[in-house]
C-alpha cells in the first residue's frame, strides 16, 4: 500500500501516534530508572572486581613481556619502561569510570529500545510484552558485558603479550629513532597550532548551511512521507529529530574541533615515518584541505578546496 501523501495526512498521523508514542516512551523510562542502578551496580562491581584483581599481574606481566620481547629494540624497550607506568596507573580510573558510565547507560537506555521493539512485527503479545521486555534481558545483557570484558582482560591479554614475545616472521624489530622526535613533536605543536583554529573556523562558518540544509531534507521527508517519516512508528522519532536538529550541527562542530587535535597531532607521525620535517609543515596545509574538501562532500557543496592539497611525496 502507497504511504500517504500531503502535509495534512502526515501531520494526522503525527497526532494519532503521538499518545502511543508518549505512552511507550514513559513505560521504557520508568523501566530504565528501576534498572539503571541495579545494572550500574552490577557492572560497576563486576569490572571493578576484575580490574583490581588482574591490575598487579597485568603490571608485572607487561614488564616481563617487554623485556622477553623479541619484536622491540633495546632503546624502545627503555622508552616503555619508563613511560609504561603511566597507562598502568591509568587503566583502574578510566576502567572503573568507563564501567559506571557504560552501566548506567546501559541500564537506562536498554529497557526504553526493548520497550519500542515490543510492538514491532512478529509479537504476539504486546501488551505482555512491553512491560517484559528489556527487563530480564538488561539483567542477562550486563552479566554477559561482565564476561566479556572478563576474557579481554585475561585471555585476549595474555594472547597478545605472548605474541609480544615471539620473533617477528621476518627476523627484525622495531625500534625508535630518537633523531626524529624533536622534529616530531615540533611539527604536532605547530600543526595543532595552525589546524584547530582553521578547522573550527571552517566549521563554524559551515555550520549555518548544515542547519538549514538538514532542516530541509528533514521537512521534504516529512511533506513526503519519505526516508525515517516512511513507517508510522517512526514518525515521532523523526519529528524529534527535526527538534534536536540544531544540537546535532552543534555536536558536529564540536566533534570537528576535538577531531583537529588529532589532526594537528598526526603531523608529527607524518615527520617521523618520512624522517622530513618538510613533510610535516607540508602536511599542516594538506590536512585543512583535506577536511575542507570532505565537509564539501558530506554537505553536498562545491567540489574541492580553497586550500591548496599538497602531496605528501618528494619533489
Amino acid at each position: 500500500m502507497e504511504p500517504p501523501r500531503g502535509v495534512l495526512s502526515s501531520i494526522w498521523n503525527f497526532i494519532c501516534f503521538l499518545p502511543y508514542f508518549i505512552g511507550l516512551l514513559l513505560l521504557g523510562t520508568i523501566k530504565g530508572i528501576i534498572f539503571c542502578p541495579l545494572i550500574c551496580l552490577t557492572m560497576t562491581f563486576g569490572n571493578l572486581a576484575i580490574i583490581l584483581g588482574l591490575w598487579p599481574v597485568h603490571c608485572v606481566w607487561t614488564y616481563y613481556s617487554i623485556f622477553c620481547s623479541k619484536q622491540l629494540g633495546p632503546i624502545l624497550k627503555l622508552v616503555l619502561f619508563v613511560c609504561m607506568p603511566i597507562p598502568l596507573i591509568i587503566w583502574p580510573v578510566v576502567g572503573i569510570v568507563g564501567s559506571i558510565v557504560g552501566g548506567a547507560a546501559f541500564g537506562f537506555l536498554s529497557p526504553i529500545y526493548a520497550t519500542f521493539d515490543a510492538v514491532g512485527e512478529g509479537k504476539s503479545n504486546e501488551f505482555f510484552h512491553c512491560f517484559y521486555d528489556g527487563t530480564w534481558s538488561t539483567i542477562k545483557g550486563s552479566f554477559t558485558t561482565i564476561r566479556d570484558f572478563a576474557d579481554v582482560c585475561f585471555h585476549s591479554y595474555f594472547s597478545y603479550m605472548a605474541d609480544l614475545r615471539q620473533e617477528s616472521p621476518d627476523g627484525k624489530y622495531h625500534e625508535i629513532r630518537l633523531l626524529h622526535i624533536p622534529g616530531a613533536v615540533i611539527a604536532g605543536v605547530l600543526c595543532f597550532l595552525v589546524d584547530m583554529p582553521m578547522i573550527s573556523l571552517i566549521a563554524l562558518y559551515k555550520s549555518p548551511y548544515m542547519l538549514f540544509k538538514g532542516w530541509h531534507r528533514l521537512f521534504h521527508d516529512l511533506i513526503g512521507r519519505e526516508g525515517p517519516f516512511l513507517e508510522t512508528i517512526c514518525v515521532p522519532f523523526a519529528g524529534l529529530a527535526i527538534i534536536l536538529w540544531p544540537l546535532a550541527v552543534a555536536g558536529a562542530v564540536l566533534g570537528s574541533i576535538a577531531s583537529s587535535i588529532f589532526l594537528g597531532a598526526y603531523a608529527g607521525v607524518v615527520v617521523y615515518q618520512e624522517s622530513s620535517f618538510w613533510m610535516g609543515l607540508r602536511y599542516i596545509v594538506a590536512s585543512i584541505s583535506i577536511y575542507d574538501e570532505y565537509s564539501n562532500d558530506i554537505l553536498d557543496m562545491r567540489e574541492g578546496s580553497c586550500f591548496p592539497r599538497f602531496t605528501l611525496g618528494h619533489f
